[in-house]
């Protein structure tokens, strides 16, 4: 049995979801506890970090990692080009996305939602133990400081990742203009690294979550800037996902 130990608003998770829902797999998912899913983590892995997959003994953390355990593991439906030049391109957007795109989403996103514990709280308990809300809204306090404190969320920092997603949502609409995939002429791991991503600041019903209708200043006003360029994330989500 494959299980996914996860995080239901992780967009990094969501790469992992989407991977095994593409290749039609069947998996059961863990949604943990942010703070408490420590001791599940490093017991599995070593490492406080989701995503983490089992299957039939073994464990895998890092999603791209586990996306090439998926593809060797279950190769029908892969997401990884067989033409090695298209492999070697596809495996450097999702590395651009690892690196540019993921961690800047989620610092300017939660510079603006940690301030908003009604909207917070339930990304973080939904599809969890009953007891999640229970326990994690007397402590939200504390698990803002830690967060903010572990991902350097602060007004500089989150300037600083604004304009490192500007360049890097350019640099996606660039590449895009007269493109439906980013390699070649199908949907590969690039895609869909790059749209899970992204997915934060787009809302798409594909991602499994119950997205408020809208969101806070200042941020409300970075995605309604960036909306025109985010187009396509909503349509490989209509399409792909």
């Amino acid at each position: 049995m494959l299980t996914l130990y996860q995080f239901p608003i992780s967009h990094y998770c969501e790469k992992i979801r989407w991977a095994l829902d593409h290749k039609g797999l069947d998996y059961r998912l863990v949604n943990l506890l942010p703070g408490f899913h420590v001791s599940t983590a490093k017991k599995l892995t070593g490492r406080a970090s989701v995503p983490i997959l089992t299957h039939d003994g073994k464990t895998v953390r890092n999603s791209s990692d586990i996306i090439n355990y998926l593809d060797e593991a279950f190769p029908e439906h892969s997401l990884t080009p067989v033409d090695e030049a298209q492999k070697q391109e596809a495996l450097a957007w999702e590395k651009f996305a690892d690196q540019q795109i993921g961690a800047h989403v989620r610092r300017v996103c939660y510079y603006t939602l940690l301030d908003h514990p009604a909207l917070v709280v339930p990304f973080f308990t939904g599809g969890g133990p009953w007891y999640g809300p229970l326990v994690i809204r007397p402590l939200f306090p504390a698990l803002r400081r830690k967060m903010r404190q572990l991902m350097n969320i602060n007004a500089a920092a989150a300037r600083e990742s604004q304009q490192q997603l500007e360049q890097a949502i350019d640099k996606v609409h660039v590449h895009l203009q007269d493109r439906t995939y980013f390699v070649g002429d199908g949907f590969t791991r690039a895609d869909l690294a790059v749209a899970s991503l992204l997915a934060p600041l787009c809302r798409p019903a594909g991602y499994g979550l119950d997205w408020p209708p809208g969101y806070p200043e200042p941020l409300a006003q970075f995605v309604d800037e960036q909306s025109e360029k985010l187009a396509w994330v909503n349509r490989v989500y209509q399409q792909c996902r």
